[in-house]
């Protein structure tokens, strides 16, 4: 029996795990694969039947899968089975891989969130995630809409690395509106990755097993949003019971995306403000930070940079601000404040969204450095 047969058969047995997994495949990689073999490598009745009954089809369409390039099958028991993973309790007997394989091996961070996010979470998701690619960590998510999906394309945007983690099998790309970022990811360097047989649909149980391996794969895992019922907590309660570092972002009180972050520091997750808490704790060596504490990834309002209608833009925030509270604030009539208003959106200060308008960071040169952690 072919080595990827034999795993595609054990993935498919129910409640084996851990070390018993690594131990039956052993077992039977050296005495051959038959009833008597499995009765002897402690399979139950009910688990040789799971073995035996592992689809046909999907052994061959595996087989025919791995002809092609950048595409992968990792066994637990392979040397590029990415140790922090292997280290949990429930790790997945083998990962489907497309793309750069040699990515799973290299320090990741999980940045995850709300599917609707805001567009204050938008804002620092990608703030942060910039700053953390630029200091060599791997940005691993979910490829889901919203947080996930912003974070890949930040790290993209920097030319970093990032690993996407899919509730669904590589053939079934979910959701289809990120089919097109998938690709980019594997284009730039990244990889995708899945536990599940190739065309598995994305069933809803299927999630929470995806995320035990967001969180399992990385050093770390920031929540940007998160209500109290998102899917992004239960990322977070994996990170814990894995002894990872659980990072939370604070956001604007009476926002319900900010409800799940702030629940989180009050248990105990670290509240950070700057993507320097976050490499500070995982690594003590500064010589490898990309920026200083004086040195920061987006300009302040202090920058020597023209600033028309300082007294305008003081006012705007980084949640949505209406013209007509823009205009109270500043003591100004709506009409000029909205000419204002246009100037600073030309202007790169502001940016116009459903409602009113944001303030911007305007970005700055960072200088790139590699990092090992």
């Amino acid at each position: 029996m072919e080595k990827s047969e034999l795993w595609l058969r054990l993935s498919a047995v129910k409640g084996l795990k851990g070390t018993q997994l690594l131990a039956t495949a052993r077992y039977l990689s050296q005495l051959g694969v038959d009833e008597d073999a499995c009765i002897h490598a402690g399979l139950t009745e009910l688990q040789r039947q799971q073995f035996w009954s592992c689809p046909q089809r999907l052994i061959e369409q595996t087989a025919m899968w791995l002809e092609a390039d950048n595409h992968f099958l990792i066994t637990a028991e392979d040397e590029r089975y990415p140790p922090q993973l292997l280290a949990i309790t429930a790790f997945p007997a083998l990962l489907f891989v497309t793309g750069n394989v040699s990515l799973l091996l290299t320090p990741q961070l999980a940045v995850i969130g709300s599917r609707n996010c805001s567009h204050y979470g938008r804002q620092w998701g990608e703030y942060f995630t910039q700053a953390l690619a630029l200091s060599g960590l791997t940005i691993t998510s979910g490829l889901a809409r919203g947080i996930d999906g912003i974070a890949h394309r930040a790290a993209l945007s920097v030319s970093g690395k990032t690993l996407a983690v899919l509730g669904s099998g590589l053939e079934n790309i979910y959701p289809q509106r990120h089919i097109g970022l998938a690709h980019d990811i594997i284009e730039a360097g990244g990889a995708i990755v899945s536990e599940f047989p190739l065309s598995l649909p994305p069933y809803a149980t299927n999630f929470p097993r995806r995320n035990r391996i967001i969180s399992g794969l990385s050093k770390g895992v920031l929540v940007v949003e998160a209500s109290i019922k998102s899917g992004s907590l239960v990322t977070a309660r994996y990170a814990l019971e894995q002894n990872r570092d659980v990072y939370a972002l604070p956001g604007p009180l009476g926002n319900n995306s900010s409800e799940g972050t702030h629940w989180l520091i009050q248990q105990g997750a670290l509240l950070v403000a700057h993507p320097n808490n976050i490499v500070e704790q995982l690594n003590q060596n500064f010589a490898w930070l990309p920026f200083s504490a004086d040195d920061a990834i987006y300009s302040s309002d202090n920058v020597d940079v023209p600033l028309p209608f300082a007294e305008v833009l003081a006012n705007v925030g980084d949640e949505v601000t209406p013209v007509d509270v823009v205009a109270e604030r500043a003591g100004q009539p709506v009409p000029a404040i909205a000419a204002k208003l246009l100037e600073l959106e030309l202007a790169g200060w502001i940016a116009a969204v459903p409602g009113g308008y944001v303030r911007l960071r305007r970005a700055c040169h960072v200088r790139r450095t590699n990092v090992l952690v």
